[in-house]
Parts: structure tokens; C-alpha cells; sequence
């Protein structure tokens, strides 16, 4: 193997989290709190 392997591969970890903690932190979050019917005969 290469002197430099796991540097780099932990240089490309870093990169791709960085990029999808960014991705993450501008999704917003969807209430999935369904709402039942009172009348369960519907």
C-alpha cells in the first residue's frame, strides 16, 4: 500500500460527511403525526 492510504481515505471521509452534514442540516423535518379520524367507522 501507499505511505499516504489512510490519510487520504480519511481526507475523502471528511469531505463526503462534510457534505452530507450539510445536505442534513438543510432538509427540513416532516410531522408525521397522523391525525385519526374520531368516527372509526370511516
Amino acid at each position: 500500500m501507499a505511505d499516504n492510504y489512510l490519510e487520504y481515505h480519511r481526507e475523502e471521509y471528511e469531505k463526503r460527511k462534510s457534505l452530507w452534514m450539510a445536505k442534513k442540516k438543510h432538509t427540513t423535518i416532516i410531522n408525521r403525526n397522523i391525525q385519526k379520524p374520531e368516527d372509526e367507522a370511516l
